[in-house]
């Protein structure tokens, strides 16, 4: 459904000092306001409200480009453009829902100089965006803002050493006023406000454009930052492509052209945050005619658990006889995807193929089971014989490629993306991003790209003790909020606090055997790894009863509880059937919920639930299955660094 109609709820005055210009825009559902306030000396501000609460103020916004002109400064308002838009987006690869509300409210104020912004509000957060109007070419030297709030409130912040990063940072808690010029973060981040609401910042959209990041200065105002463009570049060992020459300027692109949307996202509670998918929204529309080749789904993966099966008539590593091996396990329990990770050719030349792994015949032997084939590789490697690279693949029937080691966003790293997504597309491939920055809707866009990291994922357990359970409640409320993450859930060696111990070669996770199976509801990715190893699968038949049975796409998402850092539990539909998972901290909790969520009707409830012993070994757990009906509630007991899943049929 789609309805278009003019909205009415714009303030215009003159000040009695000066000369400013007032402009109010208010959400749909009155929610969420924003007044914009354009003055010749103090530039053009933009004040946020949520619930009747002041939330944030923009700006001043401006844009400096390379011929000396500060677009926002001394800005003269021409006319006013106001819309109403209520339609439903219908995700080519769905994600927290297969039908997506879009009901917003829009402004475009437009001024003298050949520029615009435009403002959107929506009742679970406000956008505002750039427009500049100029022919041919334009440098962009910098873009101007900041968020600057009403009080000195805590925020969940991943701080950063330098731009030149893989987006993988825990979240530090600190006070608004700690954050100083030397802090610098990449985006999304979270204000955590003494009332309870929840305010988030990151950005949509990003195309031909620096990612943005924001750093301090020692009081309640984040300023933005941004990359600057790449002039020269050096290769370090295979795969790092660090700059080490830039120019003194942010861009060079269109003159006549959208910049990204800055996103500040609204929560009452934080358990809202789940449902929000404002990113998406905001993101430019599908640019692809068919999208029915795209196939999300599971993919039993080879490098987390560095190839040690055991059990196996076969010397099990990166070889042929291994990767058979991996195909037969995800066929016996419908895994629709094997991953060939760094080996199988040289990581530098994606033509000198490793001789112990027979890729076509590995591909050929995996169609004849139902089952499909991903192929890693180095970003470098892959520009350098883009075309060639990918044609290749293609013709040895591969469905994906996952490409790492990125770990930049300027500009003419975030056109990499576009470029590699667009050319997969054309040959139906499907795309994860390792070594990434956050998603902005590139996966609205390019909907082939299914998922990147940009988070510090369960990877890091092989070398520290930082992926803990407090980590992994954090995530789903702010990395989480701007995209898909894929970071590889399904350990099977599981450790208390305690006796954790970071291992390269066999490693394990924190926290209990439930927690790792509430993770696959609890996480978004379109494609979602198994992490571990398929001997110890195959040792598991009833939690592959589980595996085998969560989908990675969902029809709808309903949030159940929630607390940043602490706890989380969500309910998800995919077709006939809900699933259930909760994940906790190291501290045990007792969990109630209805379950007034399900269509009527009675239900097979199958829960895998933390084991008596889970508190002194994190490796026990139980099935258990009983019969509700809709609006029951059921209680949940989940062990320290513990637990939850469960399928209602």
């Amino acid at each position: 459904m789609k309805r278009l109609a003019a909205f009415l709820g714009i303030l215009v005055y003159a000040g009695a000092i000066g000369f400013s210009e007032e402009f109010v825009l208010v959400s749909p559902g009155g929610k969420a306001k924003v007044v914009v306030n354009v003055d010749k000396q103090s530039g053009i501000t933009a004040t946020c409200f949520f619930l009747g609460k002041e939330m944030t103020v923009l700006g001043p916004i401006a844009l400096e480009t390379g011929d000396g002109k500060v677009f926002g400064e001394s800005a003269k308002v021409r006319t006013v453009n106001n819309r109403t838009v209520d339609e439903v987006i219908i995700p080519p690869v769905a994600q927290k829902r297969k039908r997506i509300p879009d009901h917003f409210t829009e402004m475009e104020i437009l001024f003298r100089e050949p520029f615009r912004l435009i403002f959107r509000a929506y009742d679970d957060g406000v956008a505002y965006r750039i427009k500049t109007d100029i022919e041919g070419e334009m440098i962009v030297k910098s873009e101007q803002s900041a968020f600057t709030f009403p009080d000195d409130d805590n925020l969940f912040i991943p701080t950063d050493v330098s731009m030149f990063t893989h987006s993988e940072r825990l979240y530090q808690y600190m006070h608004l006023s700690e954050v100083g010029p030397d802090t610098l973060s990449s985006t999304p981040l979270l204000v955590d406000r003494k009332d309870g609401i929840s305010v988030l910042i990151t950005e949509s959209d990003l195309e031909d454009y620096p990612g943005m990041y924001v750093y301090g200065a020692n009081n309640k105002s984040l300023k933005v930052k941004f990359p600057h463009f790449v002039l020269k570049e050096k290769l370090i060992r295979d795969r790092n492509i660090k700059p080490v020459e830039v120019a003194d300027y942010i861009a060079k692109t269109s003159g006549n052209r959208y910049f990204p949307w800055r996103v500040v996202a609204f929560a009452a509670e934080a358990k809202d945050i789940l449902i929000n998918d404002i990113v998406y929204r905001l993101a430019s529309p599908c640019r692809l005619d068919d999208t029915s080749w795209i196939k999300p789904g599971k993919v039993a993966w080879d490098w987390w658990n560095a190839n040690n099966n055991k059990g196996v008539p076969f010397v099990s590593g990166v070889n042929t006889a291994t990767y058979k091996y991996y195909v037969d396990f995800a066929a016996q329990y419908g895994i629709e995807y094997i991953m060939l990770d760094e080996g199988w050719s040289k990581p530098a030349d994606l033509f000198e193929i490793n001789p112990e792994v027979d890729v076509p015949g590995i591909c050929k032997y995996a169609q004849s089971k139902g089952v499909n084939v991903i192929l890693w590789c180095l970003w470098n490697a892959l520009d350098k014989d883009l075309d060639k690279a990918l044609d290749q693949f293609k013709a040895w029937d591969v469905k994906g490629v996952k490409v790492d080691f990125m770990q930049r966003d300027d500009q003419a790293m975030v056109n990499y993306y576009t470029k590699v997504s667009k050319a997969a597309a054309e040959r139906h491939l499907m795309v994860d991003f390792h070594g990434a920055f956050k998603p902005c809707g590139l996966e609205r866009t390019y909907p082939n790209m299914l998922t990147r990291e940009g988070v510090k994922g369960l990877e890091n357990c092989k070398w520290g003790a930082e992926i803990t359970p407090d980590h992994d409640c954090t995530l789903p409320f702010i990395r989480m909020f701007a995209g898909p993450m894929d970071y590889t859930p399904g350990a099977m060696r599981n450790s208390e606090e305690t006796n954790f111990k970071a291992d390269f070669i066999r490693p394990m996770s924190q926290g209990t055997r439930c927690h790792q199976l509430g993770l696959y509801v609890v996480f978004e990715s379109p494609l979602q790894m198994l992490a571990d190893a398929a001997s110890a699968y195959l040792r598991e038949k009833e939690i592959m009863e589980f595996l085998s049975a969560v989908p990675s796409v969902w029809d709808d998402t309903k949030p159940l509880a929630g607390k940043v850092g602490d706890y989380v539990a969500v309910a998800r539909q995919k077709g006939n059937e809900w699933f259930i998972g909760a994940i906790t901290d190291w501290t045990p909790r007792v969990m109630e919920f209805k379950l007034d969520f399900l269509p009527p009707g009675t239900y097979k409830l199958i829960e895998f639930v933390d084991g008596i012993n889970a508190d002194r070994y994190a490796e026990d757990w139980a099935r258990k299955e009983s019969t509700v009906k809709a609006g029951d509630t059921i209680k949940i007991k989940m062990a320290p660094g513990g637990g939850y899943a469960a399928i209602l049929k």
